[in-house]
């Protein structure tokens, strides 16, 4: 991240100070492919949260490729955003991942066992296949598929949340990700947001 993003980020946090969690404001954003999951742009010249959501004072708890799509959440407190973002709290994010390939119980149960990825072991996740989601957008642009070569879909489920870490996980079991979409952080999900919109909540009981 560069400077002028965590100043921006810090200013952002302000608002946030001082008020109860339950009493936060969210937003609940689907990001499309290719948008940054910032506010503040960079040198790439992708497009920003800025020119999807024009809330004030509400920042990301958490990252989200430029392409990945799916589930970014928004908030006013900064408390808040730790708690989502914190490994200590296992908050449960859900992802439908597009593979290549044709997933096997030994794929399933080596993704559920945790991977071993050089630079850390992953914990034990769920992994489970699933037919394409019912409803699901089409991506711009189009996915690369090779017509001898099928894919399949996976639902995974983490409580971490480190770098590109759903795609080294079924790159390192023989399926590489085609497409990564994030269905839900803890009890929020995308259920009725088309992608490049979004919605309010507020925290209350589905803090975490």
């Amino acid at each position: 991240m560069n400077p002028a993003t965590v100043r921006h980020n810090a200013t952002r946090r302000e608002s946030g100070r001082g008020r109860s969690s339950a009493d936060a404001r969210v937003i609940l954003l689907n990001k499309p492919y290719g948008v940054l999951c910032q506010f503040t742009a960079d040198a790439s010249g992708k497009p920003t949260l800025a020119g999807l959501v024009t809330v004030p004072d509400v920042y990301p708890a958490g990252r989200l490729d430029a392409d990945s799509e799916g589930l970014v959440v928004l908030t006013d407190n900064g408390a808040l955003q730790a708690r989502i973002t914190s490994p200590r709290e296992k908050l449960a994010k859900v992802y439908w991942v597009e593979v290549e390939g044709t997933p096997g119980p030994q794929h399933l149960a080596a993704l559920a066992a945790g991977i071993d990825l050089a630079d850390f072991v992953t914990a034990p996740a769920g992994a489970r296949a699933i037919p394409e989601p019912e409803g699901l957008w089409p991506r711009n642009p189009p996915i690369r598929w090779r017509k001898a070569i099928p894919t399949s879909w996976l639902e995974i489920t983490v409580t971490e949340g480190r770098n590109r870490q759903v795609r080294r996980m079924t790159a390192a079991v023989g399926l590489p990700t085609l497409r990564l979409i994030r269905f839900a952080v803890g009890a929020w999900t995308l259920e009725g947001i088309a992608p490049g919109t979004w919605r309010e909540d507020r925290a209350g009981q589905r803090m975490l």
